[in-house]
């Protein structure tokens, strides 16, 4: 009797159950690690965004007091950095490149003349929407 040489089968390439689930859960840990710092920085930069815009706002409404002699009322608005009011015969604008920007949460900024802390109120209330708060939700103002 002779014997067959025993076939053998090429071995199947892949990744088995347990090696996969072991990547999956470092996939995981990283991700629950970066992930929150990451979402961090978002926060930060939207704050930041919001007191750049409030201070060029700032400055395009001093540069409107200079030529017309006041701050716009608040029935003109930050509108008036832009578009002539009727009033205005010295006004030489316009003071802002684009239009009045929204604050970084999608909301226009608060405008008020004469303010209750200066000539003008410029303010965001951030990113909770309402007065007041803490970190990311705190007001952001010109003064």
């Amino acid at each position: 009797m002779s014997r067959q040489p025993a076939v053998r089968r090429p071995r199947q390439s892949g990744f088995t159950l347990l090696e996969l689930l072991v990547v999956m859960v470092i996939i995981g840990l990283l991700a629950g690690f970066v992930g929150p710092r990451f979402f961090a920085q978002i926060g930060k930069s939207e704050v930041k965004t919001a007191r750049a815009q409030i201070d060029a706002l700032g400055k395009a409404l001093d540069q409107y007091r200079l030529d017309v002699g006041r701050y716009p009322t608040s029935e003109e608005g930050l509108a008036a950095l832009n578009e002539r009011p009727a009033s205005d015969s010295k006004w030489s604008g316009p003071y802002l490149k684009k239009g009045v920007p929204l604050d970084p949460w999608g909301l226009a900024y608060i405008y008020r003349a004469p303010g209750e802390q200066g000539e003008y109120d410029l303010l965001s209330y951030g990113k909770d929407r309402q007065p007041g708060g803490t970190g990311e939700a705190e007001d952001l103002v010109s003064w």
